[in-house]
């Protein structure tokens, strides 16, 4: 009997629709993450011929052919949707629909502000390191509420399904057929201000996704157990965790005290662990969130 309610309470469960609490929260950093993506594309990317990203295919064609770039990537995005429904299915191209229309549609309504928002590009560079920046806030918003602009994302999955290649992989081969396309384009210089832009772009997009980490992760193996724990909860007011762990090596028993403390405590604590047993075997992280107490 209690075996079945259990497993009745785990169906009800895998069935609770837990996003649906944040959904509004979701759409709105979508929508707020594709008009920044679409700034940065009219107001960086496009003038100073920056091929980052899958934008950057709208950016070689416009510049070559003079063809509008909001219209081109629309005609992308809606061909790479029509095949991604007939090789990816129903249920993973709706995941990317609303994000990757939504997209050239900004694009479209800010072109005009071109004109209004007056930018000086005569220094690239500059020019660069914004564009880069807005196009890694965009991103992140986007990505941090499960969505998707599309575009490569679909190839990505179509060569991860049919040739077997890893997302990353996926990704990378794209990016180097854009810059590729770029160099051909505009040359070897656009194509270093590019890859600088794409590693701004990777940078502050984790930073929005992960969080700008506030607190750092202690674990610490020690034969000055007492004293280390003492000072922690002592003199830090800090909670610590002893964790059992066995040596690989030696197979003797041995603890693990786990603890987090802030950022701005990181230094002293690592210098007093230090101290009091320059022996001690440290594992430090980043915490970008600790959720309750114990």
């Amino acid at each position: 009997m209690i075996f079945k309610k259990e497993n009745k309470a785990l169906e009800e469960l895998l069935q609770m629709d837990f996003s649906k609490k944040s959904r509004p929260r979701r759409y709105l950093e979508l929508v707020i993450g594709v008009i920044i993506l679409a700034l940065a594309f009219n107001l960086f990317m496009l003038p100073n011929k920056i091929v980052s990203g899958f934008s950057g295919i709208a950016v070689i064609f416009s510049s070559l052919f003079n063809i509008n770039a909001s219209l081109l990537i629309m005609i992308i995005t809606v061909i790479l949707l029509i095949v991604g429904l007939f090789t990816l299915g129903k249920e993973t191209i709706k995941k990317t629909l609303f994000g990757a229309l939504l997209y050239p549609v900004m694009v479209a309504l800010t072109e005009p502000l071109v004109n209004y928002i007056i930018i000086d590009n005569s220094d690239i560079l500059l020019s660069v390191l914004f564009g880069g920046f807005l196009t890694g806030v965009g991103s992140g918003l986007v990505f941090r509420g499960g969505f998707s602009t599309g575009g490569a994302d679909t190839i990505m999955q179509i060569m991860n399904k049919y040739l077997k290649i890893s997302l990353g992989k996926a990704n990378l081969i794209i990016n180097i057929v854009i810059i590729a396309g770029g160099v051909f384009a505009f040359g070897w210089t656009r194509l270093m201000y590019s890859l600088v832009c794409l590693y701004i772009v990777s940078l502050v997009m984790d930073r929005i996704i992960l969080g700008i980490s506030s607190s750092k992760a202690f674990y610490i193996i020690t034969d000055h157990e007492n004293e280390i724990k003492t000072y922690i909860m002592k003199k830090l007011g800090r909670g610590v965790t002893a964790i059992e762990a066995r040596g690989g090596f030696t197979n003797n028993k041995e603890k693990i005290l786990m603890c987090i403390v802030p950022t701005r405590e990181y230094v002293i604590l690592k210098e007093v662990i230090s101290e009091i047993d320059d022996k001690a075997v440290l594992l430090i992280t980043d915490v970008y969130e600790s959720i309750g107490s114990r």
